[in-house]
């Protein structure tokens, strides 16, 4: 068997070289041609083709990166040179599941990488892949080599057709610092919330598998369970000279026969005799499975956020070879979800992580490393009603809705002991009577459930104190005192007394001031007034008591300036109890990163934030997080910059 192996390495090395296409090319209606620009490379089959961006709207083509604020960032690199040093991500233009040019495109992300001396590079040393993330070491500060510095990426994934069992295609975009010589990268896909963490300088929600998620088979060789896996690539001056493709397994998995791929002959771990690594794997069937090529000329645009250099030059293009991509076509290698799965819809990965090597060779040092990204991190449905009681009457039309739709989702709501008016499908519908109403949400109309959620409206005959409508809170602004809070009440009538309320957790409240109901009968409006202003990063409510000494409560609004908003991130109450909120105006739909460590400096949790644009309140538990009371440290990472917040946790 031994004088065989090398006649089948042989094999499979002709098998991978006639799977590549080093030119131009269009692939899933996508442009892999070494531009960011939409339609620029055309054939009989492609006019109209997709790409990172769109430089010109009466262009064809969709650009799949979302462009909100690129002229504000660029303009700020001038004005602040500072932020050149700053990182970033964009999300895909356009809703999951968008049907685009006969494709379903389903996640998008571009990242830009920091610049200069920064902790997100291995450090010097033994940091190889097949190690376990929790083995590989960071700096605190370090630089890298011209040819493994990272300045931008790009990740994108979509189906080539309207059927989410058509091929689904993965596109890689990089740019690194040099344009010379071979350079050598890899794309890793993670199937845990992968993250690291800039101020422990480690790496958590790795899989459990000595570092990683394996791939797991049946008897047959059928997947059970999917794993992690990377896709390694070389480029030199002639362009895309390699791409190989690989998956976590226990090495004794080589002994099977995969019902879906075959094994391309190469196993790493960490070290010889180790029971996990990386195993390259091939199609069962011979043809083109990836193609990739390099931007070949000095002219090419680096797209609306410009480019920055590792000198922090700021540049409109690429350097001839600087801008590399690639596709892969997952459905032909067999590790997609509608391959060996129920469900075509499932997300193949959810963490992206692109690093950089010092030479070909798959178990080379570790250079530098875009901190991992997430794709497929679809909003579950949540719906809500303006009000959710209601006495004396049931009015006949009470709107009901998803507060965060997708357009390209499906909304189909039921009730079992309720009363839908019209239409049950859709983002709102109509009810007249009290009830339990669910909602469920499909990403597409050919997959499963997705997510679903809920919304109770409660009914009383006797109405004796109607239900608060909700107060309007606002502040005079920066700088004055006065504050107001205003309300609205139905049957003033019945009233007697109103109780001003607040709270610094939304958990206990204390009374502030009180304020007698008026002779009025119907409707009524109040106001209380504040000469010392209200507390800001406060909770308010209402409490009404009626002549017969019933009482009820208004809903409850969170109290923050303005000038709170436009600065830093906020945690309070300070000290927290066991929950506390996080306050933050963001510029930008995004996904914030935060951790909390003690004084010691030990992480003890990591969460992610999914904000929207604009003011976000968001409840943050920290019962479980932090057993002891102390001093704590938050650190929030966003899109443009770093927070850090100290606050103290009691029991």
């Amino acid at each position: 068997m031994k004088k065989l192996l090398p006649l089948i390495l042989i094999c499979l090395t002709c098998l991978v070289s006639s799977a590549q296409i080093t030119v131009p090319a269009v692939k899933a209606n996508f442009g892999v041609d070494g531009e960011l620009i939409t339609n620029v490379y055309k054939t009989a089959t492609s006019l109209g083709s997709d790409d990172w961006y769109s430089k010109n709207i009466k262009v064809p083509g969709k650009g799949v990166i979302d462009t909100t604020g690129a002229a504000q960032i660029v303009s700020n690199y001038t004005t602040q040179p500072s932020t050149r040093m700053s990182s970033f991500s964009r999300a895909m233009s356009v809703d999951p599941y968008s049907a685009i040019s006969g494709r379903l495109l389903l996640d998008a992300v571009f990242h830009r990488d920091f610049h200069g001396d920064d902790s997100t590079v291995f450090a010097s040393g033994s940091n190889k892949n097949g190690m376990s993330p929790a083995n590989w070491t960071c700096p605190v500060s370090q630089g890298i080599p011209d040819k493994n510095d990272i300045l931008d990426a790009y990740t994108h994934v979509r189906r080539d057709g309207l059927n989410v069992t058509d091929s689904l295609w993965m596109f890689g975009g990089i740019s690194i610092e040099n344009t010379t010589g071979s350079r050598y990268f890899d794309f890793e896909l993670y199937q845990t919330d992968f993250s690291f963490n800039r101020s422990t300088l480690s790496f958590q929600g790795y899989g459990p598998s000595a570092g990683h998620t394996a791939w797991t088979f049946d008897a047959t060789g059928k997947i059970v369970s999917p794993g992690d896996i990377i896709f390694t690539a070389e480029y030199g001056g002639s362009g895309l000279s390699l791409i190989e493709a690989r998956i976590w397994i226990d090495k004794s998995k080589l002994l099977i026969t995969p019902t879906n791929f075959q094994w391309g002959g190469s196993f790493d771990g960490a070290s010889a005799g180790v029971t996990y690594g990386y195993a390259n794997i091939l199609p069962k069937t011979a043809g083109q499975f990836y193609t990739g090529t390099q931007s070949v000329t000095d002219t090419t645009w680096a797209g609306p956020f410009s480019l920055i250099r590792a000198n922090n030059t700021l540049m409109s293009t690429y350097d001839h070879d600087q801008f590399l991509e690639f596709s892969v076509n997952l459905t032909k290698l067999g590790i997609e979800p509608s391959t060996f799965s129920n469900n075509a819809c499932g997300s193949p990965f959810r963490r992206v992580f692109i690093k950089t090597r010092s030479s070909a060779s798959f178990s080379a040092e570790l250079k530098d490393f875009v901190a991992p990204y997430r794709l497929f991190n679809y909003a579950p449905v949540d719906a809500d009603t303006y009000y959710t009681y209601y006495c004396g009457s049931m009015p006949d039309s009470v709107p009901v809705n998803v507060i965060n739709p997708l357009s390209t989702s499906l909304y189909q709501w039921s009730t079992g002991n309720g009363q839908i008016v019209g239409s049950t499908t859709g983002p709102s519908i109509i009810v007249n009577a009290p009830g339990t109403y669910y909602v469920t949400q499909q990403l597409h109309s050919q997959c499963p459930v997705f997510a679903q959620d809920s919304v109770r409206i409660l009914y009383t005959a006797t109405c004796t104190i109607l239900a608060l409508k909700t107060p309007v809170l606002t502040s005079a602004g920066q700088g004055e005192k006065e504050g107001y809070l205003k309300w609205q009440v139905n049957n003033n009538e019945l009233i007697t007394r109103f109780k001003i309320e607040v709270s610094s957790d939304n958990r206990n409240f204390t009374e502030l001031s009180a304020i007698n109901a008026t002779d009025m009968s119907g409707d009524a409006g109040y106001t209380y007034r504040s000469k010392n202003g209200l507390i800001n990063g406060s909770f308010y409510r209402i409490k009404v008591t009626g002549k017969t000494g019933e009482t009820v409560y208004s809903n409850t609004l969170f109290f923050r300036t303005k000038a709170g908003f436009g600065s830093e991130p906020m945690l309070f109450p300070n000290p927290v109890i066991n929950e506390a909120w996080i306050s933050y105006d963001s510029p930008v739909k995004q996904l914030v990163t935060a951790s909390v460590a003690d004084a010691s400096g030990r992480l003890v949790k990591t969460f992610e934030l999914p904000v929207t644009r604009g003011p976000n309140l968001i409840p943050v538990s920290l019962a479980n997080a932090a057993n002891k009371p102390g001093i704590y440290l938050l650190r929030l990472h966003t899109n443009n910059r770093d927070y850090i917040q100290k606050f103290i946790i009691k029991r």
